[in-house]
């Protein structure tokens, strides 16, 4: 791959995959099928009705929408007219959704009106007085000082200033489409495309900001890494207003004009109901989701033996019949300040190779260790921090001065842990500030994580550290279990001592109800809410960890 090729935007990508694929299906969502043929069609009336509603190069369109056909439209069309996407949390709170439309200057806002329990549309109107009185397209807000139109789905008549989806396409009925070519021609790789709201757990999200080219490149390589072809039918769960949802499941499975299976929202029997319908050959769901399928009641009667490229430690494998230890992407190391992954192995490569390590860097990306305190570069070998520069790194967080996240060399310093070893792979070891310091010696949550992943009665289990007046810090586990299994301490306890050394073995086990954990919009528990709820659950009980008594402060 050229790094300089002038085609490495989003329009231009979207124009080459469909004209490659035209009549290959690129989406099935809600029982229709689009091929790309049809998304070259609905992307460019989209991108006509924006630049009929004032959107140009360098303008910021927010889209706030769950994974279906119109997310992607609005992706590539915002691309094609030189915009900036927002992608919108779904599971952003009304006031996270606030912060977002006014920290990122979104002009414009595409949405659905509702999902699941959330009421977006009706919140909206009910928080913005300017909105739900105001003139379809004159948006003017004193709290969202810089939007001006707001369109929405499924509603056939304007609700104040929001307009129905199709009288936002009309916009576009008197745009040629020589001026959206004209306008995509104008566009340049290094140009800002996407700003990724990263969920933060004690202030407000950062804005990270990708060009053109980071999205593109991560796309098509990963179409290679994960061995995707034309033939894959990819079912994802991964969300596209994350970059692992871009970069690891739409843009690979576009780039290898592959067919999308989508559903708005995730239950592991409709799941695996889409998957053995539509033949589905491989699959995106993080762990809870993956073990939530593989322990469907259903699941072990479905025909699944369609899928080839899934991890091959998920259970739902096993009844797949896909080989052991034959396909996985354990071997990566990414976050979205580098648009997904900067290191990565094959997904087919040996076991050999891709066990206890997190993969090569990308080309394109270095990787250096570098003492967390003074920032001096470490041997090979060496413990230290992960330090990350290269094509695919943000351009920077939105409205943050470089200064703040870049060292003097231009190296984006991750808080992460880890060494590098004598062949060059990377060896990921943790969060340098989530490292629980018990007892003199660091234990790594994930390590602990990891192992409760493999116990059947756990759903969600997260390691955490509270404090001790001579230990420094106590290992607790904090469980979410799985229906109907028992909430029994010693035997989760007996079971991490048979997998881990004695000292990262918790001192207690607790069980949480799932409403119970606080969670950040990429589905990560958050560790600071969880800390003060244990510890509360530890007092109220009277709990005594190695001589000393937790009480109510």
């Amino acid at each position: 791959m050229q790094f300089d090729d002038p085609g490495l935007t989003t329009g231009r990508f979207l124009i080459e995959t469909c004209s490659r694929n035209a009549s290959r299906c690129a989406v099935r969502f809600q029982g229709r099928a689009s091929s790309y043929e049809d998304f070259a069609r609905d992307t460019r009336a989209l991108a006509r009705a924006l630049i009929g509603a004032g959107v140009g190069k360098g303008l910021h369109v927010a889209v706030h929408m769950a994974n279906r056909p119109e997310w992607i439209a609005a992706y590539f069309a915002i691309g094609l007219v030189g915009g900036v996407v927002v992608p919108v949390n779904t599971f952003a709170s009304a006031a996270e959704l606030d912060y977002i439309l006014r920290h990122s200057d979104a002009s414009v806002l595409l949405m659905q009106p509702h999902l699941l329990k959330h009421r977006y549309l009706d919140d909206l109107l009910d928080r913005h007085r300017e909105v739900a009185h105001g003139a379809a397209g004159r948006i003017q807000c004193p709290a969202l000082p810089q939007l001006r139109r707001v369109a929405c789905l499924s509603i056939d008549a304007p609700q104040g200033a929001v307009e129905p989806w199709s009288t936002f396409l009309a916009h576009g009925d008197d745009v040629p489409d020589a001026l959206v070519d004209a306008t995509n021609d104008e566009v340049e790789p290094t140009d800002d495309a996407i700003i990724i709201y990263t969920s933060g757990t004690t202030a407000n999200p950062k804005g990270v900001l990708h060009g053109h080219r980071a999205g593109v490149v991560q796309g098509i390589r990963f179409a290679e890494l994960l061995r995707l072809d034309a033939a894959d039918r990819l079912y994802t769960t991964y969300p596209f207003f994350w970059t692992a949802g871009i970069a690891m499941s739409l843009l690979p499975a576009f780039s290898a004009g592959a067919c999308l299976l989508l559903q708005e929202t995730f239950d592991a029997g409709s799941a695996l109901a889409m998957i053995e319908a539509e033949r589905a050959t491989a699959v995106h769901a993080w762990p809870h989701q993956q073990k939530a399928l593989g322990e469907h009641d259903s699941a072990a009667d479905r025909d699944l033996s369609s899928l080839v490229k899934i991890d091959s430690a998920a259970p739902l494998a096993r009844l797949a019949g896909v080989p052991v230890d034959s396909y996985g992407t354990a071997a990566t190391y990414g976050m979205s300040e580098t648009f997904t992954l900067a290191s990565a192995l094959p997904a087919d490569a040996p076991i050999d190779e891709r066990r206890g390590n997190s993969g090569l860097p990308l080309e394109g990306t270095e990787i250096r260790i570098v003492d967390p305190a003074s920032g001096r570069p470490l041997p090979i070998g060496e413990e230290g921090e992960i330090t990350v520069r290269g094509m695919t790194l943000m351009h920077g967080y939105y409205k943050v001065p470089p200064e703040q996240y870049l060292d003097a060399d231009g190296f984006f310093h991750t808080q992460d842990g880890g060494f590098l070893d004598d062949a060059g792979r990377l060896h990921w070891s943790g969060r340098l500030g989530n490292m629980i310091k018990t007892g003199g010696a660091n234990v790594s949550p994930v390590e602990i994580e990891s192992a409760l992943r493999k116990h059947p009665g756990v759903k969600v289990g997260v390691a955490i550290g509270v404090p001790h007046p001579t230990l420094g810090e106590a290992v607790v586990v904090c469980i979410v279990p799985t229906e109907g299994a028992p909430q029994d301490e010693d035997a989760v306890r007996r079971y991490l001592r048979e997998n881990l050394a004695a000292y990262k073995v918790p001192k207690r086990v607790l069980f949480f109800r799932e409403d119970e954990f606080t969670y950040t919009g990429n589905q990560k528990v958050q560790q600071a809410p969880l800390v003060t709820a244990t510890q509360a659950r530890l007092a109220a009980e009277g709990a005594e960890i190695d001589g000393h008594t937790y009480v109510q402060p």
